[in-house]
């Protein structure tokens, strides 16, 4: 093998070992729809509901009250922006929070 060829299996190598040393990413996305929830991350990949972990404080909570419904929580609205963490593997996304506009 040429010495040339070994520097680039080693760099291949060591570049893996870096990824595989970072178990999340941020990633930045916007709600695309709501029912089913879809977000588009940075405009390069959609992801479905089934792939984006969302905690409760994200989501819509609603209370029924002598014939009224009042809204308790408010959840995520088509398009709005999120802060995200990919999980190591690419698997699943968590939502960390809704970004705002200064």
């Amino acid at each position: 093998m040429s010495v040339s060829r070994m520097l680039d299996v080693i760099k291949k190598a060591s570049l893996g070992a870096v990824d595989a040393g970072q178990p999340v990413a941020v990633l930045f996305g916007t709600v695309v729809s709501v029912d089913p929830l879809e977000v588009s991350v940075d405009e390069r990949f959609r992801l479905p509901e089934e792939l984006l972990l969302v905690p409760e404080g994200m989501r819509r909570q609603e209370l029924s009250l002598a014939g009224q419904t009042l809204v308790i929580r408010e959840g995520l609205y088509a398009g709005d922006r999120l802060l995200l963490l990919r999980l190591q593997g690419g698997g699943q996304f968590v939502v960390l929070d809704r970004m705002v506009s200064p």
